[in-house]
């Protein structure tokens, strides 16, 4: 692996060693593409496929099969001539493909014809009474810690919220010996008739039959409360009771730990700043970026594949990947690309990936309760702001996200808005009596991640930056 680009232009550059990213970068590179492929994690795989080069988890069926398919992909990279650097973060990109990367504390600039952007997702915020309590994390940092350490609970485990990957957290605990108390399902009773008509296209897709066996092996060692309809956490500074309404009933019980998760949601942090055109999805309740059929932005030249693109799952990931590779190698060595299989094959084989997922996303579809808080709930945990606050600041003029920055600084912490956007967005959506898109987004800005001033202080300056900043 290396350490700096070799280079500093590239035919392809992607950004992000997930599955769409690891098999756009192998797709571009066996091609003969100069390809580049920039991942800040320390390994490949992303959040699906994390730790895949060295999980101290070798019990193949601990983290179940759909994992290990990394291990192919990771090898078919290897295999390829692709440069890959790995605690690398990038912190811009721009409309001339102009890229800056941070790379052990020093930035290193280079120049790509085509980038792709698989920077993946992020788990929905999930703002409850008591969330940034010591003790509450998301079901994907628990599943971190568990592929990357073999780290599972072992104190009083509580896990809520809804969605697949809920329930795969779950198995994978149990199978590597960890402990959960109770599972407290929020999904809404509603959305299970809302589902029906796209249940056909789920029972013949291959979600059904895993997602069955693996709610039946959960459900056979804890007890799962379904129809919670409130949900708080409390503790005197550490998290010591979880309190839940399901049947109208309120219980409380003591925990230790409190798992959190109702899906996930596309990172667009790095492709909102590169100026790319983002709508708001209905169903999906989050920003999707506006592509075509071949992963393709608004942007010339940047392609998005994998659930930065709308949430698809790992398999959809990977022909994402796949067809904005090939789309890429058409247009810079078209004779190269009568080698790939067909565009036509690739768009059947996504087709297959996606089966079931409307099913999904209905069914799954967050309650409101769980998206939009209310009074002293915390929306921004890097400011500390309230629900209450921005609802205050909408009253006294806020009209949007980038109007409550200058009341509240919300989005303006180290997470730039991610932990917060959604939140933001749907409340004030709400208090204004507007759709999620006519309030719109934090406008992101480069470096989308934190760096040092060295090394803002390092970027390349022309002889007008200089005059543009120096008295006369």
């Amino acid at each position: 692996m290396s350490v700096a680009p070799k280079r500093e232009n590239y035919d392809v550059v992607v950004i992000g060693a997930g599955p769409a990213g690891l098999a756009a970068a192998a797709t571009s590179a066996k091609a003969g593409l100069s390809t580049l492929l920039l991942d800040e994690n320390i390994g490949p795989g992303g959040q699906v496929f994390r730790a895949i080069a060295s999980t101290p988890v070798t019990e193949r069926n601990q983290l179940g099969a759909d994992y290990w398919v990394g291990a192919d992909l990771v090898q078919s990279l290897r295999a390829s001539n692709a440069e890959v650097i790995h605690r690398a973060t990038v912190w811009s990109l721009d409309r001339n493909l102009d890229i800056a990367v941070s790379i052990g504390g020093a930035s290193a600039f280079v120049k790509a014809k085509r980038v792709i952007l698989a920077t993946g997702a992020l788990e929905r915020p999930f703002p409850i009474p008591g969330w940034t309590l010591p003790g509450v994390m998301t079901a994907g940092a628990a599943q971190t810690m568990l592929k990357s350490s073999a780290l599972v609970p072992d104190g009083r485990t509580v896990i809520a919220g809804q969605g697949p990957l809920l329930w795969l957290l779950a198995a994978q605990i149990l199978r590597l010996g960890g402990r959960i108390d109770r599972i407290l399902d929020t999904t809404e009773r509603g959305n299970y008739f809302a589902a029906l008509p796209h249940a056909f296209a789920f029972l013949t897709s291959p979600y059904f039959a895993k997602g069955l066996s693996m709610m039946r092996e959960v459900k056979a060692k804890v007890q799962v409360v379904s129809g919670v309809t409130e949900l708080s956490a409390a503790g005197d500074g550490q998290l010591a009771s979880v309190s839940y309404v399901a049947g109208g009933k309120r219980e409380t019980i003591a925990a230790d730990l409190l798992l959190l998760h109702q899906g996930v949601v596309p990172n667009v942090n790095l492709a909102m700043a590169a100026g790319i055109e983002h709508r708001w999805d209905d169903l999906q309740l989050c920003w999707s970026p506006v592509l075509d059929a071949s992963g393709n932005s608004s942007v010339a030249g940047i392609a998005i594949a994998g659930d930065g693109a709308g949430i698809g799952g790992a398999n959809a990931a990977v022909v994402r990947g796949r067809i904005a590779a090939r789309a890429a190698v058409e247009a810079l060595a078209p004779a190269a690309a009568a080698k790939l299989p067909a565009m036509a094959a690739l768009r059947a084989d996504l087709a297959k990936a996606e089966r079931g997922r409307l099913f999904l996303d209905t069914l799954f579809r967050p309650a409101p309760q769980f998206r939009i808080p209310s009074g002293d709930t915390i929306v921004c945990r890097c400011e500390e702001v309230t629900a209450k606050d921005v609802l205050d600041s909408v009253a006294i003029g806020a009209t949007g996200p980038n109007q409550l920055k200058a009341y509240r600084r919300t989005g303006m912490g180290p997470c730039q808005g991610r932990l917060c956007g959604l939140t933001v967005t749907e409340l004030m959506a709400q208090a204004r009596g507007k759709t999620p898109q006519e309030i719109g987004y934090y406008r992101l800005r480069a470096p989308v991640k934190p760096i040092t001033l060295a090394e803002l202080a390092a970027v390349p300056k022309s002889e007008a930056d200089v005059k543009a900043v120096v008295r006369g």
